[in-house]
């Protein structure tokens, strides 16, 4: 499967991106916890320069708790300030805030010795479509709408949001990059519902997905769905297996493989398979 998709707007964002950076004190990316490589885009890491970062893994409820720990290690390790989070929810949102202005600590010290006490951090939220950042702004600024005041470099239309006294936010429209350099990183956008549905076949989609969860979480599989899964087997035949056992048919009494992978890509994006993290920090190799 290639997966490539990278709309014209994108292009617009990124420069914007480029102009805003320099009006901000700090870049806080959210990232997919369940795929913490695939849903960073690793142009941020250039866009940024030598700006603060802060991680955001997000839907940290949906992802393998051990692993969740690894990764924020491995962040950390980075020299990056990490937070997980659950913007559904809320839970972990509060942290954010406090988690800005620690690693601003050495610069905020700074204003108050020149007299500027008063003076807000500002904070650009980034991150690839779907990886729920708009649900974690709203959660951070409380639902506000209005806008923090006029700052210098924003166009008409931008959107400050200030979160408290001390704190302002700039959000950004989603972005993607041009070129997916491993073929995987498109498939595990596509299994979290980062690229459009599509762009891709979702029966293949599902094959792979299937095939996945057999190798790392089978009990997940067996508890979800009844099956056996046997040495070898192929994710075609996981979802065919699974297409029986929900009662997935049609004419003759074949599985409805098409139906069967609509259901297994819904409830793998709705945490219904458990709490499942397909990528580990030593695949960044």
């Amino acid at each position: 499967m290639n997966i490539q998709w990278y709309p014209g707007h994108m292009t617009k964002t990124r420069r914007q991106m480029e102009t805003d950076l320099k009006h901000v004190d700090i870049v806080a990316e959210v990232i997919d916890a369940r795929i913490p490589i695939s849903s960073r885009n690793p142009d941020i890491d250039a866009l940024a320069g030598g700006k603060p970062r802060l991680i955001i893994l997000n839907r940290a409820d949906q992802s393998d708790p051990v692993m969740n720990r690894r990764w924020t290690a491995h962040f950390k390790s980075m020299g990056f300030a990490v937070v997980e989070t659950d913007a559904k929810t809320g839970r972990g949102v509060n942290q954010f805030s406090s988690a800005v202005k620690e690693a601003l600590r050495d610069k905020i010290e700074a204003w108050r010795a020149k007299g500027q006490v008063g003076r807000p951090v500002r904070a650009m939220v980034v991150g690839v479509p779907n990886v729920g950042k708009s649900t974690f702004i709203n959660q951070v600024a409380k639902r506000k709408s209005a806008k923090a005041g006029d700052k210098p470099g924003v166009t008409r239309g931008k959107q400050w949001v200030a979160v408290d006294s001390g704190l302002d936010l700039l959000d950004t429209p989603g972005i993607l990059w041009p070129k997916f350099e491993d073929q995987k990183t498109g498939l595990y956008l596509a299994f979290t519902g980062a690229v459009k549905a599509e762009v891709m076949d979702l029966e293949t989609l599902s094959h792979h997905l299937m095939a996945f969860l057999a190798e790392r979480y089978p009990e997940a599989l067996q508890e979800r769905y009844k099956i056996e899964l046997p040495a070898g087997a192929e994710g075609w035949e996981l979802v065919e297996a699974a297409a029986k056992k929900r009662g997935f048919l049609i004419a003759g009494g074949k599985p409805d493989v098409e139906r069967m992978s609509k259901v297994l890509l819904d409830e793998f994006r709705g945490g219904k398979l458990g709490r499942v993290t397909l990528e580990a920090p030593e695949e960044l190799g």
